[in-house]
């Protein structure tokens, strides 16, 4: 069940991750406000269901740091090292995509410039990304069988003659 729930919970992860990354309408701080609550509503979900050893909301780490990007204040040379240091389950070029793609909703909002961008960037530079912009929502996660030995010893099991096992020895 805990295994089911890790994968049903990456897709969810990937696809509405994905969609933001498509769609420069859904970009905004309104909807890091949403995503956030959503999530918060999911991991609540887990817990009361004892789901929480499961990983499913590890797999929902990059959603979450996505909302919160698009939640942070975007203007000086502080909030570029918060977004760094925020956004570790991030690529620098889904950071700097999510960036371009930030509209303002209303007037009290400003669009990200492009020098704040560029010092992201150069405050990103010396991590060594993957050039991964979407995520894989086909990945799916092995199954892992938990090992549950027999109390039953080898040399005490009788193999019946109809089964017809004559080339088998007991040793």
């Amino acid at each position: 069940v805990q295994q089911v729930f890790k994968q049903l919970f990456y897709m969810i992860n990937a696809v509405a991750f994905n969609n933001l990354l498509l769609r420069k309408d859904v970009c905004s701080w309104s909807t890091g406000m949403q995503l956030r609550f959503n999530i918060s509503q999911l991991e609540e979900w887990l817990h009361g269901k004892n789901l929480q050893q499961s990983g499913a909301a590890q797999t929902l780490e990059p959603l979450i740091q996505a909302a919160q990007l698009l939640q942070l204040k975007k203007k000086t040379s502080q909030d570029a090292e918060a977004i760094c240091s925020l956004c570790t389950s991030l690529t620098t070029q889904q950071i700097v995509k999510l960036l371009n793609l930030y509209t303002p909703v209303n007037e009290f909002e400003e669009r990200v410039t492009v020098a704040f961008i560029r010092d992201i960037q150069m405050q990103l530079q010396e991590r060594n990304d993957p050039p991964q912009l979407l995520l894989d929502f086909k990945h799916i996660f092995p199954v892992l069988f938990p090992f549950n030995p027999s109390s039953i010893t080898m040399d005490s099991i009788h193999l019946p003659a109809s089964l017809n096992l004559e080339f088998l020895n007991k040793v």
